[in-house]
Protein backbone atom coordinates (compact mmCIF):
# COMPACT_ATOMS: atom_id res chain seq x y z
CA UNK A 1 0.00 0.00 0.00
CA UNK A 2 1.42 3.73 -0.76
CA UNK A 3 2.28 5.07 2.63
CA UNK A 4 2.45 9.01 2.43
CA UNK A 5 2.55 9.31 5.79
CA UNK A 6 5.20 6.18 7.16
CA UNK A 7 3.83 4.13 10.17
CA UNK A 8 0.45 5.82 10.39
CA UNK A 9 -2.02 2.99 8.66
CA UNK A 10 -5.17 4.77 9.67
CA UNK A 11 -4.17 8.55 7.84
CA UNK A 12 -2.68 6.54 4.48
CA UNK A 13 -5.31 4.28 4.73
CA UNK A 14 -7.67 7.36 3.66
CA UNK A 15 -4.90 8.71 1.29
CA UNK A 16 -5.18 5.80 -0.89
CA UNK A 17 -8.82 5.78 -0.59
CA UNK A 18 -8.76 8.76 -1.79
CA UNK A 19 -6.75 8.15 -4.91
CA UNK A 20 -8.21 4.84 -5.84
CA UNK A 21 -11.70 7.07 -5.81
CA UNK A 22 -11.06 9.59 -7.99
CA UNK A 23 -8.43 12.00 -6.49
CA UNK A 24 -5.90 13.77 -8.22
CA UNK A 25 -2.11 13.09 -6.65
CA UNK A 26 -1.03 16.62 -6.90
CA UNK A 27 -4.62 17.75 -4.97
CA UNK A 28 -3.63 15.06 -2.43
CA UNK A 29 -0.27 16.16 -2.11
CA UNK A 30 -0.87 19.71 -1.43
CA UNK A 31 -3.55 18.47 1.38
CA UNK A 32 -1.24 15.72 2.82
CA UNK A 33 2.42 17.95 2.48
CA UNK A 34 1.29 20.54 5.26
CA UNK A 35 0.05 17.88 7.56
CA UNK A 36 3.61 15.58 7.63
CA UNK A 37 4.65 16.17 11.09
CA UNK A 38 1.32 16.04 12.26
CA UNK A 39 1.00 12.65 11.17
CA UNK A 40 3.72 11.99 13.38
CA UNK A 41 1.92 12.28 16.33
CA UNK A 42 0.03 9.04 15.61
CA UNK A 43 -3.24 8.50 14.10
CA UNK A 44 -5.42 10.07 17.05
CA UNK A 45 -3.30 13.35 17.39
CA UNK A 46 -3.74 15.90 14.55
CA UNK A 47 -7.18 15.21 12.97
CA UNK A 48 -8.60 18.79 13.20
CA UNK A 49 -5.40 19.83 11.29
CA UNK A 50 -6.33 17.09 9.06
CA UNK A 51 -9.40 18.44 7.88
CA UNK A 52 -8.37 22.25 7.92
CA UNK A 53 -5.65 21.24 5.23
CA UNK A 54 -7.99 18.61 3.08
CA UNK A 55 -11.02 21.76 3.16
CA UNK A 56 -8.56 24.04 1.91
CA UNK A 57 -7.71 22.31 -1.19
CA UNK A 58 -11.50 21.22 -1.79
CA UNK A 59 -12.02 25.28 -1.39
CA UNK A 60 -10.36 25.91 -3.61
CA UNK A 61 -11.87 23.38 -6.36
CA UNK A 62 -15.40 24.56 -5.54
CA UNK A 63 -14.19 28.36 -6.05
CA UNK A 64 -12.93 27.76 -9.30
CA UNK A 65 -15.79 25.55 -10.21
CA UNK A 66 -17.98 28.29 -8.91
CA UNK A 67 -15.87 30.32 -12.24
CA UNK A 68 -16.47 27.99 -14.36
CA UNK A 69 -20.11 27.50 -14.40
CA UNK A 70 -19.81 31.26 -14.73
CA UNK A 71 -18.49 30.61 -17.98
CA UNK A 72 -21.10 27.76 -18.84
CA UNK A 73 -18.39 25.05 -18.39
CA UNK A 74 -20.65 22.69 -16.23
CA UNK A 75 -18.71 19.26 -17.53
CA UNK A 76 -15.52 20.81 -15.54
CA UNK A 77 -16.80 22.46 -12.43
CA UNK A 78 -18.52 19.22 -11.61
CA UNK A 79 -15.56 16.95 -12.10
CA UNK A 80 -13.85 19.37 -9.67
CA UNK A 81 -17.43 19.22 -7.27
CA UNK A 82 -16.90 15.72 -7.43
CA UNK A 83 -13.42 15.66 -6.59
CA UNK A 84 -13.87 18.01 -3.63
CA UNK A 85 -16.99 15.99 -1.96
CA UNK A 86 -14.35 12.96 -1.85
CA UNK A 87 -11.74 14.92 -0.31
CA UNK A 88 -14.48 16.17 2.35
CA UNK A 89 -15.81 12.81 2.93
CA UNK A 90 -12.54 11.31 3.64
CA UNK A 91 -11.02 14.65 5.73
CA UNK A 92 -15.01 14.25 7.56
CA UNK A 93 -14.82 10.56 8.27
CA UNK A 94 -11.01 11.31 10.26
CA UNK A 95 -12.84 13.34 12.92
CA UNK A 96 -13.67 12.63 16.40
CA UNK A 97 -17.61 12.52 17.13
CA UNK A 98 -18.55 15.64 18.35
CA UNK A 99 -15.63 18.18 16.62
CA UNK A 100 -16.78 21.11 15.85
CA UNK A 101 -16.79 21.01 12.26
CA UNK A 102 -18.40 17.85 11.61
CA UNK A 103 -21.73 18.16 11.21
CA UNK A 104 -21.15 21.32 9.33
CA UNK A 105 -18.61 19.77 6.53
CA UNK A 106 -20.77 17.03 6.38
CA UNK A 107 -23.74 19.00 5.40
CA UNK A 108 -21.53 20.71 3.12
CA UNK A 109 -20.86 17.56 1.20
CA UNK A 110 -23.76 16.78 0.84
CA UNK A 111 -24.68 19.83 -1.13
CA UNK A 112 -21.74 19.79 -3.69
CA UNK A 113 -22.10 16.24 -3.98
CA UNK A 114 -25.90 16.88 -4.80
CA UNK A 115 -25.01 19.47 -6.71
CA UNK A 116 -21.98 17.49 -9.18
CA UNK A 117 -24.53 15.18 -10.34
CA UNK A 118 -26.80 17.83 -11.55
CA UNK A 119 -23.72 19.08 -13.93
CA UNK A 120 -22.74 15.59 -14.92
CA UNK A 121 -23.80 12.42 -13.39
CA UNK A 122 -27.91 13.46 -13.94
CA UNK A 123 -28.92 9.49 -14.25
CA UNK A 124 -27.88 9.95 -10.18
CA UNK A 125 -30.51 11.40 -7.88
CA UNK A 126 -30.78 11.59 -3.97
CA UNK A 127 -33.93 9.51 -3.18
CA UNK A 128 -35.59 8.67 0.52
CA UNK A 129 -36.08 5.02 2.07
CA UNK A 130 -39.35 5.05 4.19
CA UNK A 131 -37.86 3.51 7.39
CA UNK A 132 -40.02 3.01 10.77
CA UNK A 133 -41.42 6.58 11.24
CA UNK A 134 -38.44 8.48 9.39
CA UNK A 135 -36.18 7.23 6.14
CA UNK A 136 -33.08 6.08 4.74
CA UNK A 137 -31.09 8.82 2.60
CA UNK A 138 -29.85 7.15 -0.50
CA UNK A 139 -28.83 7.88 -4.18
CA UNK A 140 -29.79 5.90 -6.68
CA UNK A 141 -28.52 5.27 -9.87
CA UNK A 142 -30.23 4.27 -13.22
CA UNK A 143 -28.92 2.34 -15.63
CA UNK A 144 -29.12 3.41 -19.44
CA UNK A 145 -32.09 2.28 -21.45
CA UNK A 146 -35.41 1.19 -21.58
CA UNK A 147 -37.09 -1.38 -19.53
CA UNK A 148 -36.76 -2.83 -15.92
CA UNK A 149 -33.20 -2.87 -15.00
CA UNK A 150 -30.99 -4.63 -11.97
CA UNK A 151 -30.30 -2.98 -9.65
CA UNK A 152 -27.29 -3.76 -6.83
CA UNK A 153 -28.09 -2.06 -3.33
CA UNK A 154 -24.80 -1.25 -1.72
CA UNK A 155 -24.44 -0.82 2.05
CA UNK A 156 -21.83 1.31 3.84
CA UNK A 157 -19.46 0.00 6.25
CA UNK A 158 -18.27 0.79 10.28
CA UNK A 159 -16.98 4.64 9.05
CA UNK A 160 -17.86 4.90 4.82
CA UNK A 161 -20.84 7.08 3.66
CA UNK A 162 -22.60 6.89 0.45
CA UNK A 163 -20.44 9.70 -0.40
CA UNK A 164 -17.74 6.61 -1.05
CA UNK A 165 -19.57 4.58 -2.83
CA UNK A 166 -20.32 7.81 -5.23
CA UNK A 167 -16.64 8.61 -5.40
CA UNK A 168 -15.93 4.95 -6.23
CA UNK A 169 -17.25 4.83 -9.22
CA UNK A 170 -19.40 1.48 -8.84
CA UNK A 171 -22.49 2.83 -9.87
CA UNK A 172 -21.24 3.92 -13.34
CA UNK A 173 -19.46 0.60 -13.88
CA UNK A 174 -22.95 -1.13 -13.24
CA UNK A 175 -24.80 1.38 -15.30
CA UNK A 176 -21.49 0.47 -18.39
CA UNK A 177 -23.33 -3.53 -17.77
CA UNK A 178 -26.78 -2.43 -17.62
CA UNK A 179 -27.14 -2.87 -13.93
CA UNK A 180 -28.92 0.32 -11.90
CA UNK A 181 -27.53 1.61 -8.34
CA UNK A 182 -29.15 1.93 -5.21
CA UNK A 183 -26.33 3.28 -2.45
CA UNK A 184 -27.66 3.82 1.07
CA UNK A 185 -26.46 4.67 4.57
CA UNK A 186 -27.51 1.99 6.56
CA UNK A 187 -28.33 2.73 10.28
CA UNK A 188 -24.92 3.62 12.09
CA UNK A 189 -23.75 4.84 8.72
CA UNK A 190 -22.88 8.53 6.93
CA UNK A 191 -26.83 10.71 6.76
CA UNK A 192 -28.55 8.32 8.83
CA UNK A 193 -26.08 8.60 11.71
CA UNK A 194 -25.18 12.19 11.24
CA UNK A 195 -28.21 13.85 10.80
CA UNK A 196 -30.61 11.15 11.87
CA UNK A 197 -29.58 9.49 15.02
CA UNK A 198 -30.39 6.07 13.42
CA UNK A 199 -27.73 3.58 14.77
CA UNK A 200 -26.62 0.57 13.57
CA UNK A 201 -28.14 -3.43 14.35
CA UNK A 202 -27.25 -7.26 14.37
CA UNK A 203 -30.58 -7.75 12.33
CA UNK A 204 -29.55 -5.74 9.21
CA UNK A 205 -32.40 -7.78 6.99
CA UNK A 206 -34.65 -5.01 8.05
CA UNK A 207 -32.84 -2.14 6.35
CA UNK A 208 -32.30 -4.80 3.07
CA UNK A 209 -36.10 -5.30 2.84
CA UNK A 210 -36.80 -1.38 3.75
CA UNK A 211 -34.96 -1.05 0.12
CA UNK A 212 -36.71 -4.17 -1.84
CA UNK A 213 -40.19 -2.48 -0.76
CA UNK A 214 -38.77 0.66 -2.39
CA UNK A 215 -37.48 -0.96 -5.35
CA UNK A 216 -40.71 -2.84 -6.04
CA UNK A 217 -42.62 -0.60 -6.94
CA UNK A 218 -40.61 1.37 -9.64
CA UNK A 219 -41.06 0.23 -13.12
CA UNK A 220 -37.95 0.64 -14.06
CA UNK A 221 -36.70 -2.14 -11.90
CA UNK A 222 -36.35 -6.02 -12.66
CA UNK A 223 -37.92 -7.10 -9.23
CA UNK A 224 -36.24 -10.20 -9.33
CA UNK A 225 -32.72 -8.96 -10.50
CA UNK A 226 -31.98 -6.98 -6.69
CA UNK A 227 -28.77 -7.82 -5.14
CA UNK A 228 -26.53 -6.53 -2.16
CA UNK A 229 -23.36 -5.56 -1.71
CA UNK A 230 -21.94 -3.96 1.53
CA UNK A 231 -18.15 -3.74 2.06
CA UNK A 232 -16.16 -3.85 5.01
CA UNK A 233 -18.37 -3.96 8.41
CA UNK A 234 -20.96 -4.30 5.45
CA UNK A 235 -19.61 -7.32 4.89
CA UNK A 236 -20.91 -8.57 8.01
CA UNK A 237 -24.72 -6.74 6.82
CA UNK A 238 -25.08 -7.86 3.25
CA UNK A 239 -24.36 -11.73 4.15
CA UNK A 240 -26.96 -11.36 7.21
CA UNK A 241 -29.36 -9.55 5.44
CA UNK A 242 -29.40 -12.02 2.23
CA UNK A 243 -30.02 -14.87 4.61
CA UNK A 244 -33.54 -13.85 5.56
CA UNK A 245 -34.27 -11.12 2.96
CA UNK A 246 -35.24 -13.88 0.50
CA UNK A 247 -36.43 -11.28 -2.25
CA UNK A 248 -32.59 -10.74 -2.69
CA UNK A 249 -31.30 -12.94 -6.08
CA UNK A 250 -27.42 -12.50 -5.20
CA UNK A 251 -24.87 -11.27 -2.54
CA UNK A 252 -21.57 -10.09 -2.07
CA UNK A 253 -19.38 -9.75 0.99
CA UNK A 254 -16.84 -6.92 -0.55
CA UNK A 255 -14.80 -7.36 2.57
CA UNK A 256 -15.59 -10.31 4.89
CA UNK A 257 -16.76 -10.23 8.19
CA UNK A 258 -17.89 -13.05 9.57
CA UNK A 259 -16.99 -12.52 13.28
CA UNK A 260 -16.59 -8.77 13.76
CA UNK A 261 -17.20 -8.71 17.44
CA UNK A 262 -14.10 -11.33 17.21
CA UNK A 263 -12.36 -8.01 15.84
CA UNK A 264 -13.59 -6.35 18.65
CA UNK A 265 -12.23 -8.53 21.19
CA UNK A 266 -8.89 -8.08 19.30
CA UNK A 267 -8.42 -5.12 18.87
CA UNK A 268 -9.06 -4.14 22.93
CA UNK A 269 -5.66 -5.87 22.94
CA UNK A 270 -4.55 -3.84 20.32
CA UNK A 271 -4.52 -6.11 17.70
CA UNK A 272 -4.67 -5.61 13.90
CA UNK A 273 -5.33 -2.12 12.22
CA UNK A 274 -7.94 0.13 13.32
CA UNK A 275 -10.03 1.91 10.52
CA UNK A 276 -10.38 5.51 11.82
CA UNK A 277 -8.97 7.61 14.46
CA UNK A 278 -10.50 7.87 17.62
CA UNK A 279 -11.64 4.76 17.36
CA UNK A 280 -13.70 4.27 20.60
CA UNK A 281 -15.95 6.84 20.55
CA UNK A 282 -16.52 6.62 16.74
CA UNK A 283 -17.66 2.43 17.49
CA UNK A 284 -19.86 3.66 20.25
CA UNK A 285 -21.69 6.37 18.18
CA UNK A 286 -22.41 4.01 15.58
CA UNK A 287 -24.02 1.37 17.87
CA UNK A 288 -25.15 3.75 19.82
CA UNK A 289 -23.63 3.22 23.13
CA UNK A 290 -21.95 4.25 25.84
CA UNK A 291 -20.70 1.69 27.98
CA UNK A 292 -17.70 -0.22 26.69
CA UNK A 293 -18.73 -3.26 28.27
CA UNK A 294 -22.15 -3.66 27.29
CA UNK A 295 -21.21 -2.66 23.85
CA UNK A 296 -18.32 -5.24 23.93
CA UNK A 297 -21.21 -8.00 24.75
CA UNK A 298 -23.48 -7.06 22.28
CA UNK A 299 -20.74 -7.22 19.54
CA UNK A 300 -20.28 -10.85 20.38
CA UNK A 301 -23.33 -11.36 18.00
CA UNK A 302 -22.59 -9.27 15.33
CA UNK A 303 -21.09 -12.50 13.76
CA UNK A 304 -22.39 -14.52 10.63
CA UNK A 305 -21.78 -17.91 12.50
CA UNK A 306 -25.63 -19.87 11.81
CA UNK A 307 -25.96 -17.43 9.25
CA UNK A 308 -24.65 -17.95 6.07
CA UNK A 309 -25.78 -21.47 6.09
CA UNK A 310 -29.12 -19.82 5.30
CA UNK A 311 -27.91 -17.93 2.32
CA UNK A 312 -29.94 -19.51 -0.80
CA UNK A 313 -28.75 -17.28 -3.66
CA UNK A 314 -25.38 -16.76 -5.01
CA UNK A 315 -22.94 -15.42 -2.96
CA UNK A 316 -19.17 -13.79 -3.58
CA UNK A 317 -16.80 -13.19 -0.88
CA UNK A 318 -14.16 -10.85 -1.80
CA UNK A 319 -10.90 -10.34 0.34
CA UNK A 320 -7.70 -8.91 0.62
CA UNK A 321 -4.35 -11.50 1.48
CA UNK A 322 -2.90 -8.97 3.24
CA UNK A 323 -6.28 -7.26 5.12
CA UNK A 324 -4.98 -5.85 8.10
CA UNK A 325 -8.52 -5.31 9.70
CA UNK A 326 -10.10 -8.21 8.68
CA UNK A 327 -8.38 -11.60 8.66
CA UNK A 328 -8.66 -13.31 5.56
CA UNK A 329 -9.29 -16.49 7.98
CA UNK A 330 -12.94 -14.90 8.50
CA UNK A 331 -13.32 -14.91 4.16
CA UNK A 332 -12.69 -18.65 4.37
CA UNK A 333 -15.11 -19.03 7.26
CA UNK A 334 -17.96 -17.19 5.24
CA UNK A 335 -17.34 -19.53 2.37
CA UNK A 336 -17.15 -23.14 4.14
CA UNK A 337 -20.32 -22.46 5.82
CA UNK A 338 -22.02 -20.94 2.69
CA UNK A 339 -23.16 -24.78 1.67
CA UNK A 340 -26.27 -23.70 0.37
CA UNK A 341 -25.37 -21.20 -1.46
CA UNK A 342 -26.19 -22.00 -5.42
CA UNK A 343 -23.04 -20.22 -6.49
CA UNK A 344 -20.51 -19.23 -3.80
CA UNK A 345 -17.24 -18.03 -5.04
CA UNK A 346 -14.21 -16.54 -2.82
CA UNK A 347 -12.11 -14.26 -4.59
CA UNK A 348 -8.60 -13.38 -3.05
CA UNK A 349 -6.67 -10.83 -3.97
CA UNK A 350 -2.88 -11.15 -3.78
CA UNK A 351 0.21 -8.24 -2.94
CA UNK A 352 1.28 -9.46 -6.92
CA UNK A 353 -1.89 -8.35 -8.21
CA UNK A 354 -3.15 -5.28 -5.78
CA UNK A 355 -6.22 -4.92 -3.95
CA UNK A 356 -4.86 -6.73 -1.08
CA UNK A 357 -5.67 -4.61 2.01
CA UNK A 358 -9.00 -3.75 3.44
CA UNK A 359 -11.88 -3.63 0.91
CA UNK A 360 -9.22 -3.62 -1.89
CA UNK A 361 -8.18 0.13 -0.95
CA UNK A 362 -4.59 0.02 -2.10
CA UNK A 363 -6.65 -0.83 -5.51
CA UNK A 364 -10.12 -0.08 -5.22
CA UNK A 365 -10.97 -0.10 -9.37
CA UNK A 366 -9.27 -3.70 -9.62
CA UNK A 367 -11.48 -5.31 -6.93
CA UNK A 368 -14.92 -3.05 -7.83
CA UNK A 369 -14.43 -4.50 -11.49
CA UNK A 370 -14.35 -7.88 -10.60
CA UNK A 371 -16.97 -7.31 -8.68
CA UNK A 372 -19.17 -6.12 -10.81
CA UNK A 373 -18.22 -8.55 -13.52
CA UNK A 374 -19.83 -11.38 -11.14
CA UNK A 375 -22.51 -9.46 -10.70
CA UNK A 376 -23.39 -8.57 -14.12
CA UNK A 377 -22.87 -12.18 -15.05
CA UNK A 378 -24.60 -13.60 -12.21
CA UNK A 379 -27.75 -11.61 -12.90
CA UNK A 380 -27.37 -13.05 -16.66
CA UNK A 381 -26.93 -16.32 -15.56
CA UNK A 382 -30.18 -15.55 -12.98
CA UNK A 383 -32.52 -14.04 -15.89
CA UNK A 384 -31.62 -17.05 -18.57
CA UNK A 385 -32.78 -19.77 -15.95
CA UNK A 386 -36.14 -17.92 -15.40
Amino acid sequence: MFEYFPGNYVWNLSVVATLNSGGLIDEVDRACRPIRDAAQRGEDAGTAEFLAAWKAVAQQLEDSAREDIARGHRRTAGQKLQRAANYLAQAERMQAHGSAERIATYRHLLDIQVESFELIDPATKRVEIPFRDVSLPAYFSQAPGDGPKPVLIMFNGLDSTKEHMVSSGTHHELAARGISTLMVDCPGSGEALRLRDLHSQIDTEEWAAACVDWLEVRDDVDTGLIGLVGWSLGGYYAPRAAAFEKRLALVVAWGANHDWGAVQRARVKREGERPVPHYWDHVLWVWGYDDMDAFLDMADGVNLEGVVEQITVPFLIAHGENDRQIPLAMAHRSYEQAVNSPKRELRIFSPDEGGTEHIGLDHLPWCRDFICDWVADTFAEIRAAR
